[in-house]
C-alpha cells in the first residue's frame, strides 16, 4: 500500500520536468534567466545550430515557460525571456507532485541587502521619462532604499512623465525618482554593478562603463503615445515582476570598489 498523501507511480512526468530535463532547453532556461536575447545571441551562448535552438524555444514558448516580443528597435528582431514567475510555480507544482512536503513554503520576508558596501545599479532606456525611472522608483521602493539606483535615458525626454510617478505612489507606493530626465552620457565614469537596459533601442545605444558591470537586457515595450491609465500600468507590473527577480540576484552581487 501506499503511503496517504503520496502519489503512486505510474503518473504522467509534469511538462516542466519533461521540458526543463533536455540539457539544451536548460542551457536555453538559463541563459534566459539572466536576461532577454535574440535567436543569434543564444545560438553563440549555447553553441548549437539556429534551427536547433529555434525548434526547443518553440517547444519552451507553447508551454508558456519563454515569451517573444517583436524589438521595438528592429521590427524584425524579437527578443526571448524567461517567465520567471510560472518557472517558479512549475518547480512547486513539481515539488508537491512528487510529494506534499516539497512544495515550498511561501518567503516571509523579503530578500535581505547588505547596508554596505551597496550595489550600485543603473536603469536606462531612451527618453529617461518613463521605464527607467518605473525601475529606479520600484528597485529602491522593494530594497528600502539598500541599493545606489540610478536611471538615465540615451536621449532624455523634456521632462519625466507625471502620469508614470502617479502609477508608483498609487499602485505601488513608490516614490518617483526627483528631478529632470538624465543623460546617459554624463555618467560614463561612474561605477556601476549592474546595468540593465529596459528597451531595445536604448540596448543598442549603450555606452561602456569602467569595471566591467554585468549587464541585462529587459525587452519592455513603451506606451504608444496615450499615457496613464492601463498601459502605464502593465508597463510598471512587467518591470516590478523583473525587479521582484533581480532582487535577489543582488544581494550575490559583489560591490566594485569606488573611488
Amino acid at each position: 500500500m501506499y503511503s496517504a498523501g503520496v502519489a503512486p507511480p505510474g503518473r504522467a512526468v509534469p511538462a516542466f520536468a519533461r521540458l526543463a530535463a533536455h540539457p539544451l532547453r536548460w542551457r536555453l532556461l538559463t541563459a534566459l534567466a539572466a536576461g532577454d536575447h535574440r535567436v543569434r545571441e543564444l545560438v553563440a551562448l549555447v553553441g548549437e545550430p539556429q534551427n536547433l535552438v529555434s525548434y526547443h524555444l518553440r517547444l519552451l514558448r507553447d508551454d508558456g515557460l519563454v515569451i517573444a516580443t517583436r524589438s521595438t528597435f528592429d521590427g524584425r528582431d524579437t527578443y526571448y525571456h524567461l517567465d520567471l514567475d510560472r518557472c517558479a510555480a512549475a518547480l512547486a507544482d513539481l515539488g508537491a507532485g512528487l510529494h506534499p512536503a516539497l512544495r515550498p513554503p511561501a518567503p516571509a520576508a523579503p530578500v535581505r541587502l547588505p547596508h554596505a558596501p551597496r550595489v550600485a545599479v543603473l536603469f536606462l532606456c531612451t527618453g529617461n521619462s518613463v521605464r527607467s525611472p518605473i525601475a529606479e522608483g520600484l528597485l529602491r521602493h522593494r530594497t528600502g532604499g539598500r541599493v545606489d539606483v540610478t536611471s538615465a535615458g540615451t536621449r532624455p525626454a523634456p521632462r519625466r512623465d507625471p502620469d508614470a510617478a502617479r502609477v508608483l505612489r498609487d499602485d505601488f507606493g513608490a516614490e518617483p525618482p526627483a528631478g529632470p530626465p538624465r543623460d546617459v552620457g554624463t555618467l560614463t565614469g561612474q561605477r556601476f554593478d549592474v546595468v540593465v537596459s529596459l528597451c531595445d533601442r536604448a540596448r543598442e545605444a549603450a555606452p561602456d562603463f569602467p569595471g566591467d558591470p554585468r549587464r541585462a537586457h529587459w525587452s519592455i515595450p513603451g506606451h504608444t503615445g496615450a499615457t496613464g491609465g492601463t498601459a502605464l500600468r502593465e508597463i510598471a507590473g512587467a518591470i516590478d515582476t523583473r525587479i521582484r527577480h533581480l532582487v535577489p540576484v543582488l544581494s550575490a552581487v559583489r560591490p566594485a570598489v569606488r573611488p
